[in-house]
């Protein structure tokens, strides 16, 4: 694949996700004031000092807004990797082996899903203690059911190909299996999942933030700065919009970077996708 193949769309959007990384890693060095650092009135508008305005205990908006990108970033980043890692692994098991196996992790599968993942999440973390791991791990077992599925039925697809066969009459073990006959056949449609699901835990984090369960103060993070800033709207100040701005813009990159994957995809059914 030459870089010329790749559509404006998906060049926008991974341009996008990049600047997200970058703001997330230098925070410190591009922010021009502190996180928590109070610098001027409550909700003052912005100006040439201060481009995006105060928040609502006289914070720079864009510094914050810098630094919520590293908080949202870190904890959607590591919750995908984990759910992923989970979700390919136990799915890729429950196809290899089938039988009791597969019964039994697909109807535990069924089960976590059925559940309102948002009522879920809100009644564990509100029993919880709130630190950043117990967040990460919840938004994780959550969200890898949904891997689960997807990884199934891709797993299912190819372990019945005649190579997976020969494998297995070679005597092969079903690690071996899994990463060396399986996972590169699935990695299509499975970094398209990928993309979708760092989505929704952004989507997800700020929601949890936004009722006062995700990310806690004084931390930034741009659903919490939405939550802190949102009495501002009945005068006229935009400073809640900023972050949820930025919420909407992040996740529209990450899905333009998406849906060129999944158009390389010729289907679900396990290719490597497009050369």
């Amino acid at each position: 694949m030459r870089a010329r193949d790749i559509p404006i769309t998906a060049w926008i959007g991974m341009a996008g996700i990049a600047i997200a990384f970058i703001f997330a890693v230098f925070a410190p060095w591009i922010a021009p004031y502190g996180e928590t650092q109070v610098v001027g009135d409550v909700w003052q508008l912005p100006d040439d000092k201060y481009i995006f305005g105060l928040d609502n205990l006289g914070r720079d908006i864009l510094s914050r807004l810098i630094y919520g990108a590293r908080t949202t970033l870190l904890v959607a980043s590591a919750a995908t990797i984990i759910s992923f890692s989970l979700g390919v692994i136990l799915s890729f098991t429950a196809a290899v082996s089938r039988g009791i196996i597969d019964t039994v992790f697909s109807r535990f599968n069924d089960l976590m899903m059925s559940i309102p993942t948002l009522i879920f999440a809100l009644v564990v973390l509100a029993v919880l203690p709130q630190n950043l791991v117990v967040l990460i791990l919840v938004m994780a077992i959550l969200d890898s059911t949904r891997v689960y599925r997807l990884g199934r039925a891709v797993a299912l697809d190819v372990a019945v190909m005649e190579f997976v066969e020969a494998a297995k009459l070679r005597g092969e073990g079903k690690l071996w299996i899994i990463f060396r006959e399986i996972l590169p056949n699935t990695l299509s449609p499975l970094l398209a999942e990928f993309g979708l699901r760092f989505a929704f835990s952004i989507l997800f984090l700020s929601t949890l933030s936004f009722l006062g369960l995700g990310i806690q103060p004084p931390a930034a993070d741009w659903g919490g700065m939405v939550k802190d800033n949102k009495d501002g709207i009945i005068f006229g100040i935009s400073a809640a919009l900023v972050p949820g701005t930025a919420i909407a813009v992040l996740a529209v990159c990450v899905n333009l970077v998406v849906d060129w994957l999944l158009k390389r995809t010729s289907s679900l059914k396990g290719g490597r996708g497009d050369a």
